[in-house]
C-alpha cells in the first residue's frame, strides 16, 4: 500500500530534488535531516546538451544513486509556468518538460515543480547561504523582505517575505521586464537590440547568452568585429586585460546589472538584503567588485540612502536550488487536497 501524499509521507524516505537550468541539471537524492534541515545523500551535475530529455537525466542519476529502496517521488526547480495539463511553459530549457510524462516515464508516484529562484530563496532562508563576496551595505541583513536574483541561462528572481507564520516566497518573471538604460552608450546598445525586436527583456542582456549579445551589439556600435562567441571566452578575455572590447562589454554588463537590481530592490522593498546567485557571477566576482555595479545599484536619486542600508551579497548557487526545492516539497502548506 502506497503512502498517502502528505508532507509526512514525503519526508519518510529519500526522494529526488533537481535544479533544472538551461545549461545544467543539478540533482540530488535527499531526505529530511535534523530539525528543518535537508540531508543530501548523493549529488551530481549534468550537462543538458548530453541528454535527450529530463527523464533521461533522472534515470541516469537513479542508476548511480545509493538508495536503500526504489525512489518514487521527486521535485524539480526550474524557470517557467505550470500549465493546466501539467506541462511547463519555459523559455530557456533545451527540451519540453511535462510532469505527467516524467511520472509515467520514471514510474514515480509523485513529481512536482517549483520556480527555480523560488527554490533558491527557500534555501537562502534555510541555510543562510554563506556569501562569496560582500558588495554593498551592512554585513548583517536587517529584518525585512529579501531578494534573490541572478543571471544564468536567463535571469531569475524571487522575493522572500518573513512573517510570524513562516516565510512566504514569491516567484517573479523579473527577467522578462523591459531593460532600462542610463547613459548614451547603453542607449546605443539598446538601439541595436531594438533593430530586430520590439521588446528587449532584462535577460536579453543580463544572462550568459545576454553577455554575448551585449558584446555583439557593442561591437556594432563601435564599428568593429566581435571577438567572442561564448560567455566563458568573453569573460576570460575581459579579465585578462588584453582585450579592450571584451572588458568594455563586461563593464557594460555589470553597470546594467547594478541598475536593474537597484530597481528591483526598490520595486520589491528588499530591505532585508539582496542575494546574487546564478552561473555567471561567481566566474567574474573579482571584476564585479571593481566594476560600476555598486554605484549603479545605488544611483537612484533620493533613494540612494535607502539602498545604502541594504546588504548585497554574492552567494554560490551550487546546491541551493536542490536544497530549496527539497525544502519546498516537504513543506505541508504545499500539500494538494
Amino acid at each position: 500500500m502506497s503512502l498517502p501524499d502528505t508532507a509526512s509521507a514525503r519526508a519518510a524516505r529519500p526522494f529526488v530534488a533537481a535544479d533544472v537550468g538551461g545549461t545544467h541539471v543539478r540533482i540530488g537524492l535527499v531526505r529530511r535531516g535534523e530539525g528543518e534541515g535537508i540531508e543530501v545523500l548523493h549529488y551530481r551535475k549534468y550537462a543538458c546538451a548530453d541528454y535527450a530529455g529530463l527523464d533521461a537525466v533522472v534515470a541516469d542519476f537513479l542508476a548511480t544513486a545509493p538508495a536503500p529502496s526504489p525512489v518514487r517521488r521527486g521535485v524539480i526547480a526550474c524557470a517557467g509556468h505550470a500549465l493546466p495539463d501539467g506541462s511547463l511553459l519555459t523559455v530557456n530549457l533545451p527540451w519540453p518538460v511535462s510532469l505527467p510524462a516524467l511520472r509515467d516515464a520514471l514510474g514515480f508516484e509523485d513529481f512536482r515543480s517549483v520556480n527555480d529562484f523560488e527554490a533558491v530563496a527557500h534555501a537562502v532562508g534555510r541555510t543562510g547561504a554563506q556569501p562569496l563576496l560582500h558588495l554593498s551595505g551592512p554585513a548583517t541583513p536587517p529584518p525585512g523582505p529579501s531578494l534573490v536574483v541572478g543571471p544564468g541561462t536567463g535571469l531569475g528572481a524571487a522575493v522572500r517575505i518573513p512573517s510570524a507564520r513562516g516565510a512566504v516566497v514569491l516567484p517573479t518573471e523579473a527577467g522578462q521586464a523591459a531593460l532600462t538604460v542610463g547613459n548614451a552608450l547603453e542607449m546605443a546598445v539598446l538601439g541595436e537590440f531594438l533593430k530586430d525586436r520590439s521588446h528587449v527583456p532584462i535577460e536579453h542582456a543580463l544572462s550568459g547568452p545576454g553577455l554575448v549579445r551585449l558584446h555583439h551589439a557593442l561591437a556594432a556600435v563601435r564599428g568593429v568585429a566581435p571577438g567572442h562567441a561564448t560567455p566563458d571566452a568573453l569573460s576570460a578575455a575581459a579579465q585578462s586585460g588584453n582585450d579592450p572590447l571584451a572588458r568594455e562589454t563586461l563593464d557594460l554588463f555589470c553597470g546594467l546589472l547594478g541598475s536593474a537590481i537597484g530597481d528591483m530592490a526598490l520595486l520589491y522593498g528588499a530591505h532585508g538584503g539582496v542575494y546574487l546567485a546564478g552561473g555567471v557571477l561567481p566566474q567574474i566576482q573579482g571584476f564585479l567588485s571593481q566594476s560600476g555595479f555598486v554605484e549603479r545599484f545605488l544611483d537612484k536619486g533620493p533613494m540612494r540612502e535607502a539602498l545604502e542600508a541594504i546588504p548585497v551579497h554574492l552567494v554560490e548557487h551550487g546546491q541551493l536550488g536542490v536544497i530549496g526545492a527539497a525544502g519546498w516539497y516537504l513543506d505541508p502548506s504545499h500539500d494538494v487536497h
